[in-house]
């Protein structure tokens, strides 16, 4: 039986992108909240989008091991949500639904990231919709602004943005390595 494990590759000697195309900063950072914040979330972004660069609808939509649904689509639509129930609904206090997840598809998500290149040029467009969304809402507002709850400020739903995208670019590690043996960074 052949063994169709892609092959594990370095671009670098930890990197799979030159240090001149890497898009994330590099150097000092301001050093007060706001900048610090702005910048860790922007780079753990980048870094998930990095992830995912180069791959066609059936690559992005490839689950990891079953019985999981785990696809770097499904994270991609994931965090979609995760940045439009955060920054618009609870914190702009919008009233909008989640795009993927609901009562009836509680893992809308993960389910519906199929091998579609309409389904994943739908994802991009609503991530960085939502992004913008949320970056112009961190730019205009007060760190120190509650959310619904009158309990959560802006500056903690940025912290566990920064948690969330870093802990969703492991995921993502794991997931690009499968596919093609494109490691780290």
């Amino acid at each position: 039986m052949p063994d169709n494990t892609p092959t594990r590759s370095f671009g670098w000697w930890d990197m799979w992108t030159s240090p001149e195309k890497d898009p994330r900063e590099r150097g000092d950072i301001h050093n007060d909240e706001r900048s610090v914040l702005v910048r860790y979330l922007r780079d753990r972004r980048l870094t998930f989008e990095m992830k995912c660069d180069g791959l066609d609808a059936e690559q992005l939509a490839r689950r990891s091991v079953e019985p999981s649904n785990l696809s770097l689509l499904g994270l991609l639509r994931h965090l979609a949500d995760v940045e439009r129930f955060w920054f618009r609904i609870f914190l702009a206090g919008e009233d909008v639904s989640r795009r993927y997840r609901g009562d009836d598809a509680p893992n809308g998500e993960f389910d519906g990231a199929v091998a579609d290149p309409a389904v994943v040029a739908e994802a991009w467009q609503s991530w960085r919709a939502e992004i913008a969304f949320a970056e112009k809402f961190v730019d205009d507002t007060d760190l120190g602004f509650l959310g619904k709850d009158g309990k959560t400020a802006l500056r903690e739903v940025v912290v566990h943005m920064i948690e969330e995208y870093a802990r969703h670019n492991g995921h993502a590690d794991f997931l690009r390595e499968r596919i093609d043996g494109r490691v780290g960074q």
